[in-house]
């Protein structure tokens, strides 16, 4: 995981997040042409790609990722691009941010894991694609639960079975 490795510039940089988050990539494309490196965070310490990311922005997602983003950047608030993404059940970004070598297990200072909100919001797509990466099933939260127990308390049906087997391997 790594820290910000590019301080914040001032306003002018403002239009190419506000580009990322309406998923404008040949506004994104023309600022990395630019120069403006793929690892910039803003004054809040989101990174593009966690921006990208969060608004569900495929196709910057990748282009970030191809232009040496870093999948496991956190942001100042401990944040991880993938927790988000688990949150809002977006397999295409999931596997993006994985096969780029993204932590399955997300920001290890987080209460929850990126699998624990799958889980609990059946995203079971989600679920299968962190569990196929070794997520940690058994990872609990400061409740001392699993992501078992959160499906299970959230009535989860799609992801309980899949978590059910994975303790059992």
């Amino acid at each position: 995981m790594s820290q910000h490795a590019d301080p914040p510039r001032a306003a002018e940089e403002e239009p190419v997040f506000a580009a990322v988050r309406l998923g404008d990539r040949a506004a994104l494309a023309n600022a990395l042409d630019a120069g403006m490196p793929a690892t910039r965070v803003n004054a809040a310490g989101d990174s593009l790609v966690m921006l990208a990311a969060y608004h569900g922005r495929a196709d910057c997602v990748a282009l970030l990722l191809e232009r040496g983003a870093d999948a496991d950047a956190v942001n100042a608030k401990g944040q991880h691009p993938l927790a988000g993404v688990c949150y809002k059940g977006d397999a295409a970004i999931t596997a993006l941010l994985l096969d780029a070598g993204a932590s399955p297990e997300g920001s290890p200072a987080a209460s929850r894991s990126p699998l624990m909100y799958a889980a609990m919001y059946n995203h079971a797509p989600v679920t299968r694609l962190l569990l196929e990466h070794d997520a940690d099933w058994a990872r609990r939260s400061p409740e001392g639960k699993t992501a078992l127990d959160l499906a299970r308390e959230m009535r989860a049906v799609h992801t309980i079975p899949l978590l059910e087997a994975a303790t059992t391997r």
